[in-house]
C-alpha cells in the first residue's frame, strides 16, 4: 500500500526537495503541494492524503490554523499531520499538537528520519522524540489552556485503572513493547488498551492521547533532575 503525502510549505525549493526524496521510495508518493495554509486545507479535502507535511509558518493561514481546520473535519479523520519546525520547543508546535497534529520533526532531520517519520505517522503512531517531547510537555502541554484541546472529565473517569496505567506510560514516551514488559502483558494487549482509551477520549491517534493525558491532569510531567 502506497502512503499518499501532501506537502505544505511556502518555500518552493524545499517542497521540490521533499518531493524528489519522497517519490524516490516505492511506498510513498506526493499527491499535491500547497504554498500556504489555506491551500493546504483545500487540497487535503480534495486529495484525502494519508499524511500532510505541514510547515508552521506560512502566509494567509499558518500551519497551526491549517492543522486545526483539517483535524476539525470528520471526513478527514484518516489524514495525519506531521509538523515541520525549525525549533522543536516552539510554542506553535504545542499548539499544533493540541489542534490535532500527530507529531513533529525539525527541518534539519536526515532524509532517512523524514521518510521513517512519514511512515510512523501514517500508521497512527505518535512521532514525538523523547527529549523534545519532555521539553514541550513541561513548557506548554502541561500548562492549562482554555483554548486548547482538553479532555472531558467524564471521559477521563471512564477509563479503567489498567487503561489509565497504560496511558500514563505511553504519555511518558514508552513504546508498546516497553509497556508490555513493565506490566507483564503482551504488546497486543497494550495495543488494545491504547485503542480503547483513544476511543473513550476521542483521540485521533496516539499523539492526541498524550496531549489529552497531560492537559486533563491525568498524567503529570516527570520532574527534572
Amino acid at each position: 500500500m502506497t502512503i499518499r503525502v501532501l506537502l505544505a510549505d511556502d518555500q518552493a525549493l524545499l517542497r521540490a526537495t521533499f518531493r524528489i526524496l519522497i517519490d524516490s521510495v516505492e511506498d510513498l508518493t506526493v499527491v499535491a503541494e500547497a504554498a500556504d495554509g489555506q491551500e493546504a486545507v483545500d487540497l487535503t479535502a480534495e486529495h484525502r492524503p494519508d499524511v500532510v507535511i505541514m510547515d508552521i509558518r506560512m502566509p494567509h493561514l499558518d500551519g497551526v490554523a491549517a492543522t486545526a481546520a483539517i483535524c476539525a473535519r470528520p471526513e478527514l479523520a484518516g489524514t495525519h499531520i506531521l509538523v515541520l519546525t525549525t525549533f522543536e520547543d516552539d510554542e506553535n508546535v504545542a499548539k499544533a499538537l493540541r489542534a490535532g497534529a500527530s507529531g513533529f520533526l525539525g527541518k534539519g532531520v536526515s532524509p532517512e528520519i523524514l521518510l521513517a517519520g512519514i511512515r510512523t505517522v501514517a500508521a497512527g503512531e505518535a512521532l514525538l522524540s523523547p527529549t523534545a517531547t519532555q521539553a514541550l510537555i513541561t513548557r506548554f502541554l502541561a500548562t492549562p489552556d482554555t483554548d486548547g484541546f482538553l479532555a472531558l472529565p467524564d471521559a477521563v473517569r471512564a477509563l479503567t485503572d489498567r487503561e489509565r496505567e497504560v496511558v500514563s506510560l505511553a504519555a511518558h514516551g514508552k513504546s508498546n513493547a516497553e509497556i508490555a514488559d513493565k506490566l507483564v502483558v503482551s504488546p497486543l494487549t497494550v495495543r488494545s488498551h491504547i485503542h480503547r482509551a483513544m476511543t473513550k477520549l476521542n483521540a485521533r491517534d496516539r499523539a492526541q492521547l498524550v496531549v489529552i493525558a497531560y492537559q486533563s491532569g491525568l498524567v503529570k510531567p516527570y520532574p527534572h533532575g
